[in-house]
């Protein structure tokens, strides 16, 4: 094992950027008995001094934002300015915490039958998180605020690429107050990874990425009777109905695909349009899409960085081009540049249909997907159709209609209404189907990780 090392590598130059050795096996199970430890005490402080603590990691965020942002740049390729908003993001999910995590989780007492009872939010112990490279910072946030406000202790895996924006986060934690171990970088294999969730301190299970790693990991914390919350990815279907403002949906759809470099879960990734606006749609959407610039991630100007990694970038061409052999149409982009990073152009595939890769699985990177629908109906039936339910769009004039589709009929975890988003703190965030389950953010996800205990007084 010592001879192994993890390798970041900087998508734009393709140069290492920092090594890593994997921990030893024993230096991982030192990691779980440190945070668990750090929980003994941590659990029993009171909501508000952990709201304190929590609201101190917010604004050390702020204040270490360029460094971090830098980091999460460099080592991801994502666009300076979305790894700004990413900390800015973070920042956001701490406030939100410390305002209201106090009096979401506080006791709440009932009458019953003659006696008093309290319902109590106990936190629950240590809470692994195995998380992506996508949202280097986003990631490990989102969970691990909800999970420390509640008392528990962190433990993080995060993707190889990002390991040292993964460090810096743990950093950042205690220089603003945690008490130290409480939140624990786990630098190891997948193979160790099962045998940390295996270990009798580990009380729950949260990992975001392939529905396919997503089973796995499940199988592995059934088989030890322990909660997880999965957040899978998806290929989020945005509706362009009969009567959609075409503009803003060809605007508000051009930036959902492209979004950092594409590469996000909650993406705008299949646009599915009616027969009354599909020519005109795709002609519109295509022209943006050939004119997006691709370049330095850092430069300001950028509008399109390069994929996290070779593979990745390869993945997708492979993807496209299948596509393109079963019957899609390409219409801007599907070529790989001849330059050095792992770019990828802006693509468009129009006339998606079944059998394409296009049509049934995530395009992870800046390749849209236009599909035809006959009517309204249709464009919903094509859109729950698919194995994936995260996320997805409606655009139309007709918002109390569009409001009743997304309620009742779109089978998904959340849905925007002529508009674009990936997160907000006080809403509820997670999936459906193949895409997940469990929340995080909101008050829902604030007790995704306590054990909800009664207690009941005799009067």
């Amino acid at each position: 094992m010592s001879e192994q090392r993890i390798k970041t590598v900087n998508p734009l130059t393709e140069e290492v950027l920092d090594t890593y050795a994997y921990m030893s096996d024993e230096q991982a199970t030192k990691v779980v008995e440190a945070s668990h430890a750090a929980f003994l005490d941590w659990r029993l402080q009171s909501l508000e001094a952990r709201a304190e603590v929590i609201r101190a990691i917010g604004k050390a965020l702020r204040e270490r934002k360029d460094e971090l942002a830098t980091l999460m740049t460099r080592e991801t390729g994502k666009l300076i300015g979305d790894s700004r908003d990413e900390v800015d993001l973070c920042a956001a999910i701490c406030d939100y915490s410390a305002d209201e995590g106090p009096k979401a989780l506080a006791d709440e007492e009932r009458e019953v039958d003659g006696a008093t009872a309290i319902v109590t939010h106990s936190p629950i112990g240590v809470v692994y998180g195995i998380q992506p490279w996508n949202f280097p910072a986003y990631q490990a946030v989102r969970y691990s605020i909800a999970s420390l406000m509640a008392g528990n202790g962190v433990l993080l895996k995060h993707a190889e690429n990002c390991t040292g924006s993964g460090l810096l986060l743990r950093d950042i934690y205690e220089q603003a107050g945690l008490p130290e171990g409480l939140f624990g970088v786990l630098c190891i294999t997948h193979e160790q990874s099962d045998a940390i969730i295996e270990n009798d301190l580990v009380r729950g299970v949260t990992m975001t990425g392939s529905d396919k790693a997503g089973r796995h990991i499940a199988a592995k914390a059934g088989e030890q009777v322990k909660k997880t919350v999965l957040e899978l990815g998806s290929n989020d279907a945005y509706l362009v109905l009969d009567d959609a403002d075409l503009d803003l949906a060809v605007d508000t759809c051009v930036q959902g695909r492209l979004y950092n470099n594409g590469q996000t879960c909650v993406n705008a990734k299949r646009f599915i349009v009616t027969e009354a606006n599909y020519d005109a749609f795709v002609e519109r959407y295509a022209k943006k899409f050939g004119a997006i610039v691709l370049g330095d991630p850092t430069d300001e100007n950028t509008q399109l960085g390069p994929l996290v990694s070779r593979s990745q970038r390869d993945q997708l061409h492979e993807q496209v081009t299948k596509s393109v052999e079963k019957g899609a149409r390409l219409v801007v982009g599907g070529e790989v540049p001849e330059r050095k990073g792992w770019f990828y152009p802006a693509t468009v595939l129009a006339d998606v249909a079944p059998g394409q890769p296009a049509y049934e699985d995530e395009l992870f990177g800046p390749a849209a997907s236009i599909i035809k629908a006959k009517d309204d109906g249709e464009a919903m039936r094509i859109a729950n159709s698919s194995r994936y339910g995260l996320g997805g769009g409606i655009f139309s004039r007709d918002v109390e209609r569009a409001r009743e589709l997304a309620k009742a009929h779109f089978d998904t975890g959340m849905v925007f209404i002529n508009t674009f988003d990936i997160a907000t703190p006080n809403l509820p965030f997670g999936g459906v189907k193949s895409s997940g389950y469990g929340r995080e953010h909101g008050p829902e996800g604030l007790k995704e990780f306590v054990n909800i205990k009664s207690i009941k007084i005799a009067r």
